[in-house]
């Protein structure tokens, strides 16, 4: 129960805000020389923390602003570069035109859900709706708090469609077969500036910014390890930089095969030997994957090798799909799925078993015909 109480010669006011692990927390504060002064403040303080959420100055915000807001206060600051670009679309192209000139406080969650409905039936993929999700859902709630625009997240009471009935975007999960990669290799094959990346990634199932971000001191030919530790990112406009790889278990060393080894090693002797053959005009780095005269490949250069994958030898790829062809075979072969889930750099365990259910499912058909293999001998 709120209240009033003299100490010395100043009076303070008191109340119970909410409870944190179960147990009240008490607001106490001085309120006056006299028991009037005090009365009021309380009332004050119970008012304004009763109507928290609306007691900004700008209560009239509109939702377009406050993700403006949002973006340059907490995005930019906390978030990685790659992640800021991405969510930046998910705001001017998505969240904007839907309902950006609406007040932020008028904001309901069947408004929200609508709009997440919407965007499955249009045919977006279960990743982007889930970034979708996420963005609002993080912003929305530092809405609540710390900023105290609105008094509770709206999301909180929005529900994403069941994931299996979410229409699973074929273009995230290329896996190609044995066959298409010597398709490719042939078509740039050693001497090629994409002959390295794509063994790379073949043989490791790195990601294309780790790929590119890779240094010769990253990797050891002697134990035939493979360092990841960094990431080259794009800045725009030709502009790029190293960075930090996206989680902190994409941070990471991983065993490579004497195959793969064998490739890096002629590579090394490769470089030298266009290092003499190019002289002043060789871009001298440390870079793994480089063109013929030094010059480092980028991500950007990737989305050309995948064009011409796709539209000169027919085969449905983007880079990413190395990635997934790579996990794939060692989930057919049986490799231990924890032991993958490291070799990809995934946070979460359940994060492998989910992207390679496909996998997983064929995998269990496996093991009913081994089993009935078994039952037949008797």
């Amino acid at each position: 129960m709120p209240g009033t109480y003299k100490r010395g010669d100043q009076w303070y006011y008191y109340f119970n805000a909410g409870k944190v692990d179960g147990i009240y927390k008490k607001i106490c504060r001085k309120g006056g020389k006299t028991k009037v002064e005090a009365e009021k403040a309380l009332r004050k303080a119970l008012e304004e923390f009763e109507n928290t959420g609306n007691s900004k100055a700008d209560n009239n915000i509109s939702i377009s602003d406050y993700f403006d807001y949002w973006y340059n206060n907490y995005v930019l600051i906390n978030c990685k570069y790659n992640t800021q670009q991405a969510y930046k679309v998910v705001i001017e192209n998505h969240i904007k035109p839907s309902f950006g000139i609406n007040k932020l406080k008028n904001i309901t969650p069947l408004m929200l859900q609508d709009f997440i409905n919407k965007k499955y039936r249009d045919g977006f993929s279960r990743a982007s709706i889930s970034n979708f999700y996420g963005v609002l859902s993080g912003a929305l709630k530092s809405a609540v708090y710390p900023y105290q625009y609105i008094k509770e997240n709206p999301m909180q009471y929005v529900k994403l469609p069941k994931e299996n009935t979410l229409k699973e975007n074929e273009e995230d999960l290329k896996v190609i077969s044995i066959g298409d990669f010597n398709k490719i290799i042939d078509r740039f094959p050693q001497g090629s500036s994409f002959y390295i990346p794509l063994q790379i990634a073949f043989h490791t199932g790195l990601r294309a910014a780790e790929v590119c971000g890779l240094t010769w001191e990253c990797i050891d030919l002697d134990n035939k390890t493979l360092k990841v530790e960094k990431i080259l990112i794009s800045k725009g406009k030709g502009i790029f930089e190293f960075g930090t790889p996206k989680t902190k278990s994409s941070i990471r060393t991983i065993t490579i095969g004497s195959t793969l080894a064998t490739i890096l090693k002629r590579h090394k002797i490769y470089q030298s030997e266009n290092k003499l053959k190019y002289g002043k005009h060789y871009t001298n780095s440390t870079f793994v994957c480089t063109k013929e005269n030094g010059e480092n490949i980028t991500t950007d250069t990737l989305k050309y090798l995948s064009r011409v994958i796709n539209y000169e030898l027919g085969i449905s790829f983007n880079f990413h799909s190395l990635r997934h062809t790579h996990a794939t075979m060692l989930v057919e072969a049986g490799a231990n799925i924890k032991d993958i889930q490291e070799r990809l750099g995934h946070s979460r365990l359940a994060t492998t078993m989910d992207t390679y259910s496909h996998v997983t499912k064929k995998m269990k058909l496996d093991t009913v015909d081994i089993f009935e293999s078994l039952v037949a001998k008797k």
